[in-house]
């Protein structure tokens, strides 16, 4: 323990108070939390249009509205987390996350459960790279693959039990069950969050020029290319007006985001970032692996219970195997990925990846 924290102290003498294995788990809970309530809410679509009387297009927008906001907040992580104090935010993020949980299980309509969702995403759309952030400072250099193995572990994990919770859930209580299990969760993470998690020096809260400008392109860029994306499909692409109008619009917002942030002082987004060599690479890979998991989350659940018939516990279980493997091997990867050249490991899991597809 004292030669970890003399390898955690930091030229002004900072060092994490609690032991790096508690930060993960407090930490990973959160996280645990955002990409559960992703899964469990997939495989209860059918039931939730059904419920609340509407189509299962319409329902999809129960998904679109945490996504959108999701990818507003994304992005402006580092710079709300230099404004509030990156625990303070983290913690409001938790706090907020878990009341929406609440008011989404409580929505009276659609409209009402699109809302909430959107107000969700804002909220854990931060959870993932704040998480990540506070484990590369809490573990020496040496250890930070075995931290981030311990972090994967429950963002894997919650793939794997969410679609069969959600359709045990669903087929035996109510949908709105979904997003209650949110709340202990979310309220241990607060907990120990409070306890164990301490910024540094020079992330505690201080003062930041807001970058309204920057923040607005953001949100109307970010925001329309995903509506776009998730509905152009349904309404025949660029043959309806408003998806081409949307499309230029986002197109517009965020070629006049990337001019603004690479001349502004205080830009809400740094995109110096990418000058780091292995950056834009690592970008790439994870947009590549995002669409290759992520897209069949959605599609998938509909397509078993609305076209083959399954219930909704039985397309739980039917993806829930996915997982099973990555659980198995993040650890023996954090394990070696101090030891051997990740590049070969990132090109076998790519590899393994597409042959699995």
């Amino acid at each position: 323990m004292a030669d970890t924290q003399n390898e955690l102290m930091s030229e002004e003498g900072w060092c994490p108070v609690g032991t790096p294995g508690i930060v993960a788990l407090a930490v990973m809970l959160a996280t645990f939390m955002e990409v559960l309530d992703t899964t469990v809410v997939n495989v209860s679509l059918p039931h939730i249009a059904g419920n609340l009387s509407a189509t299962t297009n319409e329902a999809t927008w129960v998904v679109t509205s945490y996504l959108v906001s999701n990818a507003i907040v994304l992005p402006a992580t580092g710079w709300l987390s230099r404004v509030f104090g990156r625990k303070r935010f983290y913690m409001t993020c938790v706090a907020g996350f878990s009341l929406s949980s609440v008011l989404c299980g409580l929505a009276p309509s659609l409209m009402w459960l699109v809302a909430f969702r959107a107000i969700q995403g804002l909220s854990g759309g931060a959870l993932q790279p704040i998480s990540q952030a506070i484990l590369l400072e809490c573990f020496p250099a040496r250890r930070r693959g075995l931290g981030m193995a311990i972090f994967g572990i429950g963002v894997v994990f919650a793939p794997i039990i969410g679609p069969t919770l959600g359709g045990w859930i669903t087929d035996n209580y109510t949908w709105r069950w979904i997003f209650y299990i949110n709340v202990p969760v979310g309220m241990l993470s607060l907990a120990m969050s409070e306890i164990y998690v301490v910024d540094p020096p020079y992330l505690q809260r201080g003062v930041e020029k807001v970058d309204y400008i920057g923040l607005g392109l953001l949100a109307v860029g970010i925001g329309t290319l995903q509506v776009v994306l998730d509905t152009g499909e349904r309404n025949d692409w660029f043959e309806t007006s408003w998806i081409t109008q949307l499309a230029v619009v986002s197109a517009v917002c965020i070629a006049a985001l990337i001019w603004w942030e690479l001349k502004a002082s205080h830009p809400i987004i740094d995109l110096s970032v990418f000058r780091l060599r292995n950056f834009a690479p690592g970008i790439v890979l994870m947009f590549t692996l995002g669409v290759a998991l992520y897209g069949s989350l959605v599609l998938l659940p509909i397509f078993l219970q609305n076209l083959l018939g399954y219930s909704a516990l039985q397309s739980g279980l039917a993806m829930s195997p996915g997982g099973i493997g990555t659980l198995v091997c993040m650890p023996l990867v954090g394990l070696l990925v101090g030891r051997k050249d990740p590049r070969y490991m990132i090109i076998f899991g790519l590899a393994m990846l597409s042959v699995s597809m």
